[in-house]
Parts: C-alpha cells; structure tokens; sequence
C-alpha cells in the first residue's frame, strides 16, 4: 500500500500540464523548472543542433531555459505550448547566434585581409557603381528571395544548409534562388555585372 502511495505521489508531477507548471514557474518553483527540463529538455537541444554544433547547442539550450525561469510571464498558454514556445525560443537565438558569428567573422576577414594592388581608379569607380547596383536591385527583391540568397551567396552556404536554416523545404529554396536571380539577370543596369 505504501509503495502505491509513493508512486502515486511520483505521478503527480508527471501528470501536471504545462500551463500549472508555467504558473508554480512564475511563483519560482525550481522543481517546475526540473520538470520543464525533463520533459522538453531532449527537444530543445536536438531542435538547436540542426543548427549548430553540440556545446553550442547545449549552450543555446542553457539560455531557453534560463529565459524561461527570468521571465515566465512571456510563455502564454493560449498561444501555443510549452514545447513550441522554448522551441521558437531555441530558433530564434540561433538565428541570432549565426548572425553574430557571421559579423564577427566578416570584422575578423576585413582585419587580416591582405590588401589588393591598388587598381585603377576608373575599375575601382566602375566596381562600386555595379556593387551599388547590385545591393539595390537585391534590397528590391521579396523577402524570401532575398534571404535565401543572402545565405547562399554571401553566407556561403549550399542550398540543403539554405532550406534547414530558413525551415523550407529545398526545392522551395531553389526556386526562391533561381527567381530571385532571374529578376536579377534581367535588371538594365546589372546586364553585364552578373552576366
């Protein structure tokens, strides 16, 4: 009898539903917190190591869960569960994480970069009217066009790493790379810069 009790009491908390837990979480319960972690612990990190390495994604799982218990208030029930909130949470500073990492690394190419001959004034002028040209007509193109082949192009990555950072399906972002890059061709002013 005693040994059903105790079990008893064990499913209790196993059984509790995310929004009691989110509130015994805004009154600071760290065994709410524990539960949280049991029960979506192992998603956070396998959702965050599509797109980082391991300890960065371990990190990256440490920071969810630590907004989480900061800020309990942000998670709201009626939106969505628990499970997708800390998993937007882990997207979102991943995203924020790639971003980082790419502007440091452009800072840190721009520093040890090894400067080239000095060229021609008239070729410098002429590269930065089309690089100019270039921007504008790719600041002119949809979002999802843009985005896509931001990351191919100037994020360097291959359109499989393109569709798993954006969540899209591969094909999708090929055809958002190739349209995007068709409006581009046809632009007057980008004919022979991107021919």
């Amino acid at each position: 009898m005693e040994e059903a009790d105790r079990r008893s009491r064990d499913n209790e908390g196993r059984d509790e539903s995310d929004t009691c837990l989110a509130q015994r979480l805004r009154e600071h319960s760290s065994s709410a917190l524990a539960e949280v972690y049991r029960r979506h612990g192992s998603a956070v990190v396998q959702h965050a190591r599509r797109f980082c390495q391991q300890d960065a994604a371990e990190d990256i799982a440490q920071e969810v869960f630590l907004v989480l218990w900061r800020d309990p208030t942000r998670f709201d029930p009626s939106r969505g569960s628990l499970r997708t909130y800390l998993l937007t949470l882990v997207h979102n500073r991943s995203i924020d994480m790639y971003r980082s990492e790419e502007s440091r690394r452009r800072r840190q190419d721009r520093y040890w970069a090894v400067p080239e001959p000095r060229a021609d004034l008239d070729d410098t002028v002429v590269a930065a009217d089309q690089a100019a040209d270039v921007r504008a007509s790719l600041d002119a193109l949809p979002h999802n066009e843009r985005v896509a082949i931001d990351l191919a192009y100037f994020g360097h990555h291959s359109y499989r790493e393109v569709a798993q950072l954006l969540e899209q399906p591969e094909g999708t972002v090929k055809s958002r790379i190739r349209h995007g890059l068709e409006t581009l061709r046809s632009t007057p002013s980008l004919a022979g810069a991107l021919a």
